[in-house]
């Protein structure tokens, strides 16, 4: 099989999600930023880092909620980095080294709803962005017609190239990483001029006591949105890493995943600097929560081919990003499907969520709230993988992590018939309990989301909750010995098996 500097783009990707040989792993750090970065270098974002002037704040205080949930969630992203190029597989597989080799589906589900809800918000609002500006500068007419074509396009592209493979993808991605760079920095010269740092928002000091009692809880619920954006890469990070040499230096992949998201600030900053200009001069956008309309509104005329550019190059780099992991993981828990006929089916049932979502169920401002509870059970499970690394001290067994791939039982990560409740004890109560005190302002508020008095601390409870039941378990029903390296457990105890008992467990194996 030729390796991935040998082949070409347009030759489909065979390898799924069995560990990948080391001659095979030609990517490289850099790689990983290319295609993280392009992966959210788009219009999608760019909505995200409109969503503080939706909130009401000030230019400042949502800058300021932006730069904090970015640079938190790209601290919490980076380790999440290390498992690719250590396994040569993808982080749900590698999750069932602490949930077990069947208890890693947890990882593969919620990959599978991330994908859909982000590659969803992507379609939407590229595909709204590229109508608007193809009806404002050719006269196209903006329709569920024009609006569907548009749709339809950037889906089976995008479908297309994930089907092809990670060289397709790496491609696309170099080029939407510079090109969507620019073309957001364009937007300099379009906006500059009326640009007004001093945006006061609803929360100024002309406001009235009621209003300014909703400014805590409006900051918060802006920076998780703008946390969630990098949280949401913590199940995908395996999918490139897995090509990365495992004698990378892990400093070197954990800040190319953390760079990644910083660089989001590019368009991040641009959806919060054209909300302010919509919300000044046409507030009426902002009331809808209909930026992109707003943003058309007031763009002059020369920005909208642009507008068009980035909204094409963004829709691919956001949707196969999205799409590409979750084939491959479904291809590991449905092991009879390929990874490219995976990669179709779930392609074809996210395109029909997508004009389902759109046209009949009316679900576009939904998503970006399910995006924000899928997040809220996914950093849990994060945190437990984390845990787990350390306590591990790195070590893994990547081929006994393939057990259920191969069909087989047995094995280092066998545990009790392949499920980990110490790892899935910790997550369960952990992404429920999140959930109930989630409070995102007109959006949706958990059963305990006022507990705080309006604000959302549903991330900081489900973390705190997740390490402190993970490391218990851990300590009160220690893991059988066989998991840990030649120096044992850090943290923890080592559990009580015997030499024999290690013996039987890898042995344990049937076809």
């Amino acid at each position: 099989m030729a390796s991935l500097s040998e082949s070409s783009i347009t030759t489909i990707e065979q390898i799924g999600v069995e560990q990948i040989p080391d001659d095979q792993r030609t990517a490289t750090a850099l790689d990983m930023f290319r295609v993280t970065f392009g992966g959210a270098n788009t219009f999608a974002t760019s909505v995200l880092g409109a969503f503080p002037v939706m909130f009401g704040l000030s230019f400042w205080q949502g800058a300021a909620s932006i730069v904090a949930g970015v640079v938190l969630g790209a601290l919490i992203l980076a380790p999440m980095a290390v498992f690719g190029p250590l396994n040569g597989t993808n982080n749900a597989v590698s999750s069932g080294a602490h949930f077990g080799v069947h208890g890693r589906i947890v990882g593969s589900f919620l990959s599978l709803l991330t994908a859909i809800a982000f590659f969803s918000l992507s379609v939407w609002s590229s595909g709204d962005a590229l109508v608007g500006g193809a009806h404002r500068l050719l006269g196209v007419p903006e329709n569920n017609v024009t609006l569907g074509c548009a749709y339809g396009l950037f889906s089976v592209l995008v479908l297309v190239i994930c089907i092809y493979g990670f060289r397709f993808m790496l491609y696309v991605n170099k080029v939407a990483v510079w090109s969507a760079s620019a073309l957001f920095l364009l937007g300099v010269f379009a906006f500059g001029a009326d640009f007004d740092p001093n945006y006061a928002g609803q929360y100024g000091a002309s406001a009235d006591a009621v209003t300014r009692a909703m400014f805590i809880p409006s900051f918060v619920g802006a920076t998780v949105l703008a946390l969630s954006n990098p949280i949401s890469f913590g199940a995908f990070l395996g999918d490139w890493g897995r090509y990365i040499p495992a004698s990378t230096p892990k400093r070197r992949v954990m800040l190319a995943a953390f760079a990644s998201q910083i660089a989001t600030l590019i368009p991040f900053f641009f959806g919060l600097v054209t909300a302010t200009l919509v919300a000044t001069h046409a507030p009426q956008y902002i009331k809808d929560n209909n930026y992109v309309g707003g943003l058309l509104a007031i763009s002059p005329t020369w920005f909208f081919l642009p507008v068009c550019l980035i909204a094409l190059i963004g829709g691919f780099s956001t949707g196969t990003t999205s799409l590409y992991g979750t084939g491959l993981d479904m291809s590991s828990v449905f092991t009879r499907l390929s990874r490219a006929r995976a990669t179709l089916l779930i392609g074809i049932a996210s395109i029909a969520f997508i004009f389902v979502g759109r046209f009949a169920a009316n679900l576009v401002e939904s998503v970006s709230t399910f995006a924000v509870l899928i997040i809220t059970c996914t950093t849990p499970w994060m945190v437990i993988m984390m845990l787990g690394y350390l306590t591990r001290r790195g070590f893994y067994k990547a081929d006994d992590l393939q057990v259920f791939t191969r069909g087989q039982q047995g094995g280092a990560y066998w545990f009790h018939h392949g499920w980990n409740w110490r790892g899935l004890g910790a997550w369960i109560p952990s992404a429920a309990l999140g959930l109930c005190f989630v409070n995102v302002p007109g959006q949706f508020v958990g059963r305990l989301g006022n507990l705080a008095g309006g604000v959302d601390v549903s991330l900081p409870v489900t973390m705190v909750l997740a390490a402190t039941l993970y490391l218990s378990l851990l300590r009160l029903f220690p893991e059988p010995a066989d998991v840990y390296g030649p120096h044992g457990p850090r943290l923890v105890s080592a559990g009580s098996s015997t030499a024999e008992e290690i013996r039987a467990g890898r042995d344990r194996s049937v076809a």
